[in-house]
């Protein structure tokens, strides 16, 4: 009976889905529509690289002037494009069928739409192993997925959906190591990752680092006589295996950059050469003015423009091109949700602390995930200080997995909290993780069929 229950839970977890992504993926404009701007970011731009590879067979270098931005000189393409290399490669076979240029939209979103169900999967894999409650577990996985931010990137040509699926991969990879050990399993998933991560987006590269740091630290074992013993022989063995798989996965790219963009690997030189040579004054390199270039600190930032609070509400969800917001109480009722995750998991460190000694490799861990939280918070203001602001949460998505994690175990062990040797009653419990579910599914209901649907028809399919 609960193997049964659990198949329908998890079918109606990835329906509900499918039915919330699919509704935007086939609905949103893709060109710039004011004054509503119901297109997803940066849409149009990142379409010409699959529309380059669907017409001509082939991926661009990046410098060609018909993938070119035109205001900011430009091009996606010099950035890692692999999501938009499958996109485009799709729409070269669905155009054998048909010259639909909706229909060859479609192709390219409903990839995405693919990379958010599979990142759906493994989220489910990755509760499996970290929650034991399976309420908590379902709490865990719907919080992931039915964010409304990340169900709004899997809906749009862009690479952050296959970045997601990535870190996914990756977080899997490394509970499994810390629960099992290592094995060619755990080495495949991790190498599968760190692939994706690297041929997606760099604002996630902070996961690659983690996987080498507990990879490489996996191998330091405490001897039962006292002091520390390094298997270096298993670490080789696996460490070359890894390496391996993911040369043979990335290689290719960033040999055809060196070679292409004239040693430039990471084609972030010749972005900033082409921006200087062809984008308008106002965003170009040597012209634009940025809160560095203009004497202000990070703090004054904060407070010219509501930096942090524009992060945490376009994080939480704000559709087309930061446009369409849910009502002030979806904010609030998440505020309510990560103030009591933060709160159980304060309290659980200190109450866990006091009864048990806590491990080397356990604290590397915790200490690794929270690495992968904070990391993207720092690029993302670093970039908005010194490069050109943008607080758009869309940016701390990579954080996504670990800090729902964390936030679900800090509920869960809020609910386990005993005064005076008594525990919350069982009902209470399940009570709050209702509200909780609540808040989860029907901010991601209200986000897209009360707020965003409005938008998509009345501004239709715009495609130019």
């Amino acid at each position: 009976m609960q193997k049964k229950s659990e198949k329908i839970i998890l079918t109606l977890y990835l329906l509900g889905f499918l039915a919330l992504a699919l509704t935007i993926a086939l609905l949103q404009p893709l060109a710039n529509t004011p004054p509503l701007f119901g297109n997803p970011p940066d849409e149009h731009a990142r379409y010409l690289i699959p529309q380059f590879i669907c017409r001509y067979g082939r991926i661009p270098t990046g410098l060609e002037e018909e993938v070119r931005i035109p205001a900011y000189g430009f091009s996606y393409a010099l950035y890692n494009v692999f999501p938009y290399i499958v996109q485009g490669y799709v729409m070269r076979f669905v155009s054998l069928f048909t010259e639909s240029e909706i229909a060859l939209l479609y192709t390219a979103r409903l990839v995405n739409v693919t990379f958010g169900l599979l990142m759906a999967v493994v989220v489910y894999f990755i509760g499996k192993r970290v929650f034991q409650d399976d309420r908590f577990r379902w709490l865990f996985c719907f919080a992931v997925t039915y964010l409304p931010e990340g169900l709004f990137m899997h809906t749009y040509v862009n690479t952050d959906s296959c970045c997601m699926l990535s870190t996914a991969m990756m977080v899997y990879a490394l509970v499994c190591v810390y629960r099992d050990g290592i094995n060619v399993r755990n080495s495949l998933w991790m190498s599968g990752g760190i692939i994706l991560c690297a041929l997606s987006y760099y604002n996630a590269y902070g996961y690659i680092v983690s996987c080498i740091l507990l990879f490489v630290m996996f191998f330091l074992q405490k001897k039962e006589s006292g002091g520390y013993s390094y298997d270096w022989k298993k670490m080789l063995k696996y460490g070359c295996f890894i390496a391996a798989v993911v040369l043979i996965g990335i290689g290719w790219w960033f040999i055809r950059s060196y070679i292409v963009l004239d040693g430039d690997l990471l084609g972030l030189a010749t972005r900033e050469k082409m921006a200087i040579q062809y984008a308008v004054e106002s965003v170009n390199p040597l012209t634009m003015q940025t809160y560095h270039s203009m004497g202000y600190t990070v703090f004054e930032m904060f407070r010219e423009r509501y930096t942090l609070s524009g992060l945490f509400h376009s994080f939480v969800g704000a559709f087309g091109s930061m446009s369409i917001y849910g009502s002030i109480w979806l904010y609030r009722a998440y505020k309510v949700f990560f103030a009591a995750g933060i709160v159980g998991a304060l309290l659980y460190l200190i109450r866990y602390k006091k009864r048990r000694k806590i491990s080397g490799r356990e604290w590397f861990f915790h200490i690794n995930m929270l690495y992968c939280i904070f990391m993207p918070v720092f690029l993302t203001i670093y970039y908005a200080y010194t490069t050109d602001y943008q607080n758009q949460g869309r940016y701390l998505l990579p954080a996504l997995i670990p800090l729902m994690y964390y936030m679900t175990k800090g509920i869960q062990k809020l609910s386990e909290i005993s005064f005076r040797g008594r525990t919350f009653p069982r009902w209470l419990v399940n009570a709050g993780i209702a509200v909780c579910f609540l808040i989860i599914i029907g901010g991601a209901i209200e986000m897209v069929y009360v707020r965003a649907l409005p938008v998509y028809l009345e501004t239709g399919l715009v495609l130019e």
